[in-house]
């Protein structure tokens, strides 16, 4: 793992570096902002039909208007600091306003993070937001060259840009525009594929499945492009990246056997 000029290197088992761009605190500003109103529309619909529950009890029972106001208080708090943390589980590092920014939490290992991760990182900010409109945890960000708050260096976790599915995968074509039923079986010759080419490509077909859907894209992507420029596959006539990777497994092990 390697921090350069606002971009988190990791190395994967598969030997492919994945780039992932750390967002700034211009990018998380206007995600935080975007949940704060989202929280405040929350809080608004929670306190009028509190209201009106609590108007339609009150010459029922005297009491209720204390438990009431009791209840909202636990309410405000659960809702100030739960929903950045149950958003974050639920939604594998993102929030709503994150998911709009194209902002995600990840580790520091690339790996997706988990509800210890989750709500580590959350408790935290009861102090990233001191004194006021998170002048801690924005201090905290422009000084450490991982972007991070105090959450963030607690929890182990980084805020990266993700790049929109569709821009990890242009130009490519169907498989059926490039191998029809009557194609010879030996359509790229892997024979022209290095041992290590092969055993990148048959290590990540085997652990495609346990990866994140972002680390999963990214690297079938990275492979694809390498084994491509070895076949001298043009990108526009190529099928999806891990649609190639399988084409060209099956294709080595139909010329072994």
């Amino acid at each position: 793992m390697v921090y350069a000029s606002d971009k988190l290197i990791i190395d994967t088992p598969e030997q492919i570096p994945l780039e992932f761009s750390l967002a700034g605190v211009g990018s998380r500003a206007l995600a935080l902002m975007l949940d704060m109103l989202i929280m405040l529309l929350i809080g608004i619909v929670v306190g009028v039909i509190g209201a009106l529950v609590i108007g339609g009890l009150s010459s029922y029972l005297p009491w209720a208007s204390n438990w009431a106001g009791a209840i909202m208080l636990i309410f405000i708090f659960l809702l100030q600091w739960g929903y950045f943390a149950i958003s974050e589980i639920l939604m594998k590092g993102q929030t709503f306003g994150k998911r709009q920014l194209d902002l995600r939490v990840i580790k520091d290992s690339g790996a997706p993070i988990t509800a210890y991760e989750a709500i580590g990182r959350n408790l935290l900010r009861v102090i990233d937001s001191l004194p006021f409109l998170y002048g801690v945890g924005i201090l905290a960000v422009m000084l450490n060259k991982q972007n991070k708050r105090l959450g963030d260096m607690v929890a182990g976790t980084v805020v990266v840009h993700e790049r929109p599915l569709a821009d990890l995968q242009p130009a490519f074509t169907p498989l059926t525009s490039t191998l029809t039923p009557e194609s010879p079986s030996s359509a790229y010759n892997t024979s022209r594929l290095s041992v290590d080419e092969l055993q990148l490509i048959e290590t990540f077909l085997q652990r495609r499945y346990e990866m994140p859907p972002q680390l999963r894209i990214q690297t079938a992507f990275q492979i694809a492009d390498r084994v491509g420029r070895t076949l001298e596959i043009p990108r526009e006539g190529r099928p999806d990246p891990e649609t190639l990777l399988e084409v060209l497994a099956r294709e080595r092990r139909s010329m072994g056997r």
